[in-house]
């Protein structure tokens, strides 16, 4: 298979995803799938969902978490934006609505199941996956994530090198962030050497 033929049905696929319905009846904004890749993309973020300001405006990240994000991997967003180094991929699509509790509803289960293996297939040059929240850390860990996501973002270690979990970076955690400072003073720093000889 020709190098054209399989950005041709990378393409074909990435179609499909953005106008996928699977789940339209439970999307109180309607659909609107949020997803970035090229193929020689070598990091991969996954996240959550999409929040309002990112269902607006179709960009992944664009909002505070992103800029809290960015500001974690050190990188300005001419350089987060370009799918050729980075891809992004939710766990949901879409913005799944408010959650009574409090903040957005967990990312809608269809997504994942419908998409992501297909997607990771034609994704072949990614080195690091960054599972940012448990939604992706609960999928992509599986039995070797550990009980809290504390635990598991402390045990970063083990999960290279294709792996590595973080918080999402939601100002509502800036109080687990105060409240583990070795997150900042030992994660960030491995993360930063970890991703820029990718991009």
């Amino acid at each position: 298979m020709t190098a054209s033929t399989n950005i041709e049905k990378f393409d074909a696929l990435l179609g499909r995803v953005r106008a996928c319905r699977i789940c339209e009846a439970n999307l109180p904004l309607g659909p609107r799938p949020v997803i970035r890749g090229r193929q020689s993309a070598q990091l991969l973020i996954i996240g959550q969902a999409p929040g309002t300001r990112v269902h607006e405006s179709g960009i992944p990240w664009n909002d505070r978490s992103g800029d809290q994000l960015r500001d974690w991997l050190a990188i300005e967003p001419e350089i987060f934006y370009d799918e050729s180094r980075i891809a992004i991929m939710p766990m949901g699509f879409c913005y799944p609505g408010v959650d009574p509790r409090g903040g957005d509803k967990p990312p809608r289960p269809e997504c994942a199941d419908a998409w992501h293996e297909q997607l990771l297939e034609h994704l072949p040059n990614v080195e690091l996956v960054l599972l940012v929240g448990m939604y992706a850390q609960a999928r992509y860990l599986g039995k070797q994530r550990k009980r809290t996501l504390t635990e598991t973002v402390a045990a970063w270690q083990e999960y290279g090198p294709s792996y590595m979990p973080l918080p999402h970076p939601s100002w509502r955690n800036l109080h687990w962030r105060r409240k583990n400072p070795w997150f900042e003073a030992d994660v960030i720093p491995a993360l930063r050497a970890r991703i820029h000889p990718l991009l």
